[in-house]
C-alpha cells in the first residue's frame, strides 16, 4: 500500500493509458464485426472464408504480433498504431462469430414479416435485425471487452503494455507488490468497461430482459399491425 501512495501517479497514468489503449481496439472490432457478421449470416461461402482467415489470425501469439506491426505497417517500434492494430485484429476475431450467430438468431418469420410490410433491406437491417441480434451482440462484446483488457499486458514486453508495466518490473525487481497492482488496476478497467457496457445494452436495449420468444412474437405482431393497416388503407 505504501508503494502505491509513493507512485501512485506512474499507477494513475499506466491506468489511463492501459484504458485508451483498450478501449480502441473494442469500439473498432465491433464496428467491423457488425457488417462482416451480417455479411456472413448471409452468404454461406463468405461465412466459411470470414471465420477460417480470422480463426487462423486468432491463433497467432500476440507478442509474435505485435512484434511483427511494425514490420507489415511500417511504424516505428514504440507507436501505439502497432497495439491498436494487433488488439483490432484480435477483437474482430473474438467478436465475429458472435455477431454472425447473432444475426443467423433472428427468427426468420420476423424478417419475413417486415419484408412484407415494405420494409426495404437497409431499413430492415437497422430497425429489426440489428435491434433483435443487440442482445447477443452485446454478450460477446463484453467477452472481447475483458479480452482486450487483459491481453494488452502482453504488449509491455515491447514497451507499450500500460499496466502491463507493472508486472514486468515487479518481476524484474522481484517486488510482488508491484504485480498485484497492476492485476487490480487492471480488473478495475475490466471491470469498469463492462458495467459501462451493461448501461448501454440497458439504455438502447430496453428488450433485452425479456425472452427471445418474447421479443420475435411481440415484434411480428407490430409488423403484422402495419401489414393490416397498409391493406386496409
Amino acid at each position: 500500500m505504501t508503494w502505491l501512495l509513493n507512485n501512485l501517479g506512474l499507477v494513475l497514468g499506466l491506468t489511463a493509458d492501459h484504458a485508451r489503449l483498450s478501449a480502441i481496439p473494442i469500439v473498432v472490432g465491433f464496428a467491423a464485426s457488425i457488417p462482416l457478421g451480417w455479411f456472413a449470416s448471409r452468404f454461406p461461402v463468405a461465412r466459411a472464408i470470414l471465420l477460417t482467415v480470422f480463426g487462423i489470425l486468432f491463433t497467432i501469439p500476440s507478442l509474435a504480433l505485435f512484434v511483427a506491426m511494425p514490420l507489415i505497417l511500417g511504424t516505428k517500434i514504440l507507436s501505439d498504431i502497432n497495439v491498436i492494430v494487433a488488439l483490432s485484429i484480435y477483437a474482430i476475431a473474438m467478436m465475429l462469430r458472435g455477431a454472425v450467430d447473432a444475426f443467423t438468431s433472428v427468427s426468420r418469420d420476423v424478417l419475413q414479416s417486415a419484408t412484407a410490410v415494405g420494409f426495404a433491406s437497409w431499413t430492415r437491417f437497422w430497425t429489426v435485425q440489428l435491434p433483435l441480434a443487440g442482445p447477443v451482440l452485446l454478450a460477446n462484446l463484453r467477452v472481447v471487452s475483458v479480452s482486450t483488457v487483459s491481453l494488452l499486458s502482453v504488449a509491455a514486453l515491447i514497451g507499450k503494455g500500460g499496466l502491463g508495466y507493472l508486472f514486468t518490473n515487479g518481476y524484474q525487481r522481484a517486488f510482488p507488490d508491484e504485480i498485484v497492482i497492476g492485476i487490480v488496476f487492471t480488473l478495475l478497467i475490466a471491470l469498469v468497461f463492462d458495467l459501462i457496457l451493461v448501461g448501454i445494452g440497458r439504455l438502447v436495449l430496453p428488450w433485452n430482459r425479456r425472452t427471445k420468444a418474447t421479443r420475435d412474437a411481440g415484434l411480428a405482431s407490430f409488423l403484422g399491425s402495419f401489414r393490416r393497416a397498409g391493406a386496409s388503407a
